[in-house]
């Protein structure tokens, strides 16, 4: 889980030993399972790459052997359910987050004869929350720390490759969830190629695959321009308070929810502000469907729901971005383009296309502009035709990741690299809220503590009752609050009231525009420029 696991694997073991591991794993295939677990947006990435390797072992006549456990089950793939991330107890239950994901490594850890662990993250086990897990006896650095002499003797796998700092500071569904997506697809297709080649897996396969990805970088980036044009119109919509769909096909539709649900957290949006539907076949997708169907607007996600109920309320202001390859049924792609255009002509597409096939006419027509990305004709065997299909679902999460991103930023809802109106819906949240406001005002922890909790709790005066909760009443408070961040920030900055501050950001352009004036006001201290490097933890 790149949101919560930090450690480091030594170079000399890696990837090719994990990928050997699950190599004979998946020899044994009527006694094994291989389960992907996280939170957030690992746990959707649990969920993309267990759909798509039970579909390359449907291909070859197997039975599936993937399966994928998301904190708060089904909902959670399609709307932000972050708080259930702190759960620890819940992970172990679910096998028989940061918190749920170390629980479930404690169990597998306790459980050696069933269990092989392998952790993925991106960052030195010494940067591990060693803070306390309410309701359980273990910090997530412990666990880490013991995974890691398990590791010694190949009882378990810890897999934490550097990737730098993300572009929007402690937002790890764009680095991390790539680097994630990268890794484990790259190991597990490793381990399948040379379970259908009868051969031990080598450095140079996994760089090889590895390499396929740095193309599709370039293919992708080779459409900056393209995408700033789409960064601008979705921000556009954002700033009207209108929104912005994403309609994918098969999983490119997956992709697209996704980045949808991240937005919640991240930037303190609403559901219906950025969003993603699936078309296409699902039916054999899901761990409980019936978690989804028929739950209110909120977990709308599928064909039908788009239909019934996105497109009678669509207006002109709304931006709906059709994202599908040449290979996906077009007549229906063209059909339900023209019903959007009923309502809205803000259409955009990105199509991913191989050599040789070109878009019909009929539906180039439809878009006053395309994103079209030309892949080469790949002549491989049966595993690493699904190259080109992870390739596509990067390059498209690239550019939504860019899209929604770039489109908040124009709304106003990111400082200086900072995410600073994100929903404070788990215990990774509110220590990176109380970070952002040490960063800008420049006071000490405990009075920016003291600061968000008075925001948090407005009108109740602060008790020492209150300020000794566990943390998990001061974060369900919080969630059902807007703007509990910057609103905070603008008190310590303007040494106002919560009303008063609330006021200023209710009467300016953007948060951004609301901050950046208290900054700036007369006679304040410019203790805020001071660097703080724990507001970029990741």
């Amino acid at each position: 889980d790149p949101e919560h696991c930090y450690q480091r694997l030594p170079r000399s073991s890696g990837q090719a030993t994990v990928a050997s591991v699950c190599s004979e794993q998946l020899w044994d295939s009527y006694n094994t399972l291989i389960v992907l677990s996280g939170g957030g947006t690992s746990g959707r990435l649990a969920f993309l790459i267990a759909v798509s390797f039970n579909k390359l072992l449907k291909g070859l006549g197997q039975l599936p052997r993937y399966t994928y456990i998301i904190a708060g089950g089904d909902r959670s793939l399609v709307m932000s359910q972050e708080g259930l991330e702190d759960s620890a107890l819940l992970g172990i239950e679910e096998l028989r987050k940061a918190p749920f994901v170390a629980g479930q490594l404690d169990f597998c850890m306790n459980n050696l004869d069933i269990f092989l662990p392998v952790l993925v993250g991106f960052n030195p086990v010494s940067m591990a929350r060693n803070d306390k897990i309410e309701g359980w006896h273990s910090t997530f650095r412990q666990v880490a720390e013991r995974m890691q002499k398990l590791q010694e003797s190949h009882k378990a796998f810890i897999l934490n490759p550097a990737v730098g700092p993300e572009g929007i500071s402690g937002s790890s569904r764009m680095k991390g969830g790539s680097a994630t997506k990268i890794l484990l697809e790259t190991l597990l297709l490793a381990a399948h190629k040379t379970i259908s080649k009868d051969t031990d897996i080598s450095e140079k396969c996994l760089l090889e695959i590895l390499r396929t990805y740095e193309r599709a970088h370039k293919v992708t980036y080779a459409q900056s321009k393209k995408m700033a044009a789409l960064v601008k119109q979705a921000g556009t919509s954002l700033q009207k308070k209108a929104s912005v769909y994403m309609v994918g096909w098969h999983t490119l539709g997956i992709i697209a929810i996704m980045d949808g649900a991240e937005c919640i957290p991240t930037f303190g949006a609403d559901y219906n502000d950025v969003r993603g539907f699936l078309i296409g076949d699902h039916s054999e997708m899901f761990n409980k469907e019936t978690d989804l169907i028929a739950q209110g607007p909120q977990f709308a996600f599928s064909q039908e729901d788009f239909v019934k109920t996105i497109l009678p309320s669509l207006t002109e202001l709304d931006t709906v971005l059709f994202l599908f390859t040449l290979d996906d049924d077009l007549a229906e792609v063209e059909k339900l383009v023209v019903q959007v255009k009923e309502k809205t002509s803000n259409v955009q597409a990105l199509s991913h296309a191989t050599v040789g096939q070109y878009l019909p006419a009929s539906l180039k027509k439809l878009f006053p502009s395309i994103m079209s990305i030309m892949w080469p004709i790949l002549f491989l065997e049966y595993e690493g035709n699904f190259i080109q299909k992870f390739q596509r679902e990067l390059s498209t999460k690239w550019i939504l990741n860019t899209v929604s991103t770039g489109a908040h930023v124009l709304k106003g809802k990111i400082l200086h690299n900072y995410m600073v109106n994100l929903r404070i819906s788990n215990s990774k949240l509110f220590w990176r809220a109380v970070c952002i406001l040490q960063r800008f005002t420049g006071h000490s922890q405990a009075r920016c503590l003291e600061g968000l909790l008075q925001t948090i709790y407005d009108p109740e005066v602060l008790s020492d009752d209150i300020r000794n909760a566990e943390l998990s009443k001061h974060i369900a408070i919080a969630m059902e609050k807007n703007k509990v961040v910057p609103t905070a920030l603008l008190c310590l900055l303007r040494n106002c009231s919560v009303q008063e501050a609330q006021l200023r950001l209710d009467t300016s352009p953007s948060i951004r525009a609301a901050i950046e004036s208290s900054l700036n006001a007369p006679g304040r201290k410019r203790g805020a420029d001071k660097s703080d490097s724990t507001g970029r933890s990741a």
